[in-house]
């Protein structure tokens, strides 16, 4: 095994463009608006159609972008199946629409199902169970009560309408793709039944669950309080490393294509596993969700990054408490109180 992971492609396509990283597979990138600004799509030359990896945010831009996408390196040919790796907006977003100029969609069921029921759920202000999960992680009353008079994000305000009828995507499934025979391999923690794609010719499609450089956010929210998301990705990353090696080439969802994925899997297991040792630590008094930002992430967290954080810290505390090495109190306010057991 290499000690390090080695980037092929030391820049992204231009917006519009393509980059080919092996025959008959092209990387695209789309605009995010966010820090992480941009997501990478792949698109596999079928022939007389393409099969693309992910889709990008629903907006006017991306459609236009995806306008000249079309028209340019795509050659006008149609886009006749969309794999989904996971549910998430900036991967789904533009799903429907796709799906609405004759594209199939493949999804696992569980992505699928929690990328239109998010859609159909459109909320002008959090729920009880939202505030409620806020109060527990240990969020201000002033907070708390701006939280609870503000709109809430929404899928549907990045989310094209989804249509009935996907097709399912399932562990150990063979597909064929651009040229080559994949087989799907399913991950868990960054988002439920989580999608890669195997080729037998070396080339991992990994969306968000085989990352170079910067960590996916493993959280829990509001709709399961209670999950230990980090102990099923920790699980996933160490069943990942039987089938990985040092010269496949890795497309992610977001970054640079990469070599050295056992490397990488080992790195990403035991930078939580870093992460967790910190946090214990730290809970030898008492402590929130939101006090615990600094071990977990060694730097300040600002406003803009807030969310992803708390709901990071929350997963971190819910794997040790699985691993029975802390336990947690309610406080007057409401919160709960996380400690290391002595």
């Amino acid at each position: 095994m290499t000690d390090s992971i080695l980037h092929p492609f030391d820049a992204p396509p231009r917006e519009g463009e393509a980059i080919e990283v092996a025959p008959g597979i092209l990387w695209l990138r789309l605009p995010l608006p966010m820090a992480l600004d941009h997501v990478n799509i792949h698109a596999l030359d079928d022939g007389e159609g393409w099969t693309i990896i992910d889709a990008g945010l629903s907006s006017k831009r991306s459609k236009a972008i995806w306008q000249r996408i079309l028209a340019g390196p795509l050659a006008g040919k149609p886009v006749t199946r969309l794999i989904l790796t996971h549910h998430h907006p900036d991967h789904v977003g533009l799903a429907g629409w796709f799906q609405s100029r004759g594209a199939e969609l493949w999804a696992s069921r569980t992505a699928w199902l929690y990328a239109r029921m998010l859609t159909l759920d459109v909320q002008d202000r959090p729920s009880p169970e939202a505030l409620t999960f806020y109060r527990r992680a240990g969020l201000s009353e002033t907070e708390l009560a701006k939280r609870a008079g503000e709109r809430p994000f929404n899928f549907a305000d990045v989310v094209d309408p989804m249509p009935l009828g996907f097709m399912r995507l399932t562990e150990g499934q063979r597909l064929r793709a651009g040229g080559r025979d994949w087989t799907v391999r399913i991950g868990q923690g960054h988002a439920p039944d989580h999608a890669t794609l195997w080729s037998d010719d070396g080339i991992v499609l990994g969306g968000d669950q085989l990352l170079p450089g910067i960590s996916a956010n493993i959280g829990v929210y509001p709709t399961e309080p209670e999950a230990d998301p980090l102990t099923e990705w920790l699980a996933s990353c160490r069943a990942f490393q039987a089938h990985a090696s040092d010269d496949q080439l890795v497309l992610p969802g977001h970054k640079l294509p990469f070599t050295g994925l056992p490397f990488r899997l080992t790195q990403m297991i035991g930078n939580h596993e870093s992460a967790l040792a910190r946090l214990l630590d730290h809970l030898a008094t008492p402590r929130t969700a939101t006090d615990c930002f600094l071990p977990l992430f060694r730097r300040e967290i600002g406003a803009a990054e807030f969310s992803l954080a708390l709901v990071e810290s929350v997963a971190h505390l819910n794997c040790l408490m699985r691993r029975g090495l802390v336990t947690r109190c309610l406080t007057a306010t409401g919160a709960w109180a996380w400690e290391r057991v002595a």
